[in-house]
């Protein structure tokens, strides 16, 4: 019998309705297309960090990152999905055990030959509630107009060792199947303060992305107390990313929050960003 991930917030974070859903892509794909930087496409894209919140709050920021891997010349064999566990269920890392992804536009398949080579915990467990990877599938499915396969992991304990070790399994493992892939971390940054103390906060954070410096990711979101949720696949594409590239290059894509489409002393911050090969 198949074993197949039935989506979790269709009908809460984005349409369950095929038509609404790509409706809803397309109505804020064309409010951002003047303002994607599709330039980038250019470069030889190593992966991109996207908002996962509902799309009527973050897609305004994601679209910026799938619409430059849709104009890319490449079509990637595998899309990493690296997400955090809000549950805290399960393994302290995980590959995702289904063999199908299913999502309002259909069924994607999870690319078996990373499961069985990256030496990690096969389980459904972190996945099956979890929002944060299942976000990413329909934009790639919309954007996207060639078969792909998706690569699932939760870092349910986020920390740089375990985002090192994970880059690390991730480059070693492609090095063997030589595939064309890109790296998704999915993460939302500051939650819940006012937009001007997370337009600060996460600028900390936006330094030491942009530096490269992963270690220095963590340590600043632990001293200053900054609530990004997805750092551990951040780092973990920070260093695969200085793995593959002597010296990657990073772009901020698009900032944004909540307030954006509903005022509010306490909103929650999205960026999407891109890291490349200069």
């Amino acid at each position: 019998m198949t074993k197949i991930r039935k989506p979790a917030v269709a009908g809460q974070f984005y349409p369950d309705d095929p038509g609404e859903l790509k409706a809803l892509l397309q109505n804020v794909y064309e409010e951002e297309k003047g303002a994607i930087d599709l330039d980038l496409a250019q470069k030889n894209l190593i992966g991109g960090v996207s908002p996962h919140a509902g799309y009527m709050f973050s897609a305004y920021q994601a679209v910026h990152l799938f619409e430059i891997i849709r104009y890319h010349a490449t079509q990637y064999d595998t899309l990493f999905i690296i997400n955090p566990n809000h549950s805290g269920m399960g393994n302290d890392m995980a590959y995702d055990s289904n063999e199908y992804w299913e999502s309002p536009l259909g069924n994607v398949e999870v690319d078996q030959d990373f499961a069985s080579q990256l030496e990690l915990p096969v389980s459904n467990v972190e996945e099956k509630r979890e929002h944060s990877g299942e976000v990413m599938l329909p934009m790639l499915q919309y954007f996207l107009d060639y078969p792909f396969k998706i690569a699932p992991v939760t870092i349910t304990r986020q920390n740089h060792s375990n985002a090192l070790w994970l880059a690390q399994a991730i480059y070693q493992a492609n090095q063997k199947l030589n595939k064309k892939i890109l790296i998704i971390a999915s993460s939302d940054f500051s939650h819940f303060v006012s937009p001007k103390i997370g337009q600060e906060k996460d600028q900390y954070v936006l330094d030491r992305i942009k530096q490269l410096d992963a270690p220095g990711v963590e340590q600043v979101i632990r001293e200053k107390h900054i609530s990004v949720c997805g750092y551990g696949p951040i780092m973990t594409l920070m260093e695969y990313a200085r793995m593959v590239s002597g010296k990657p290059e990073v772009e901020i894509l698009k900032r944004g929050s909540s307030g954006d489409v509903i005022p509010s002393n306490e909103v929650v911050d999205y960026v999407s960003i891109m890291f490349y090969e200069a």
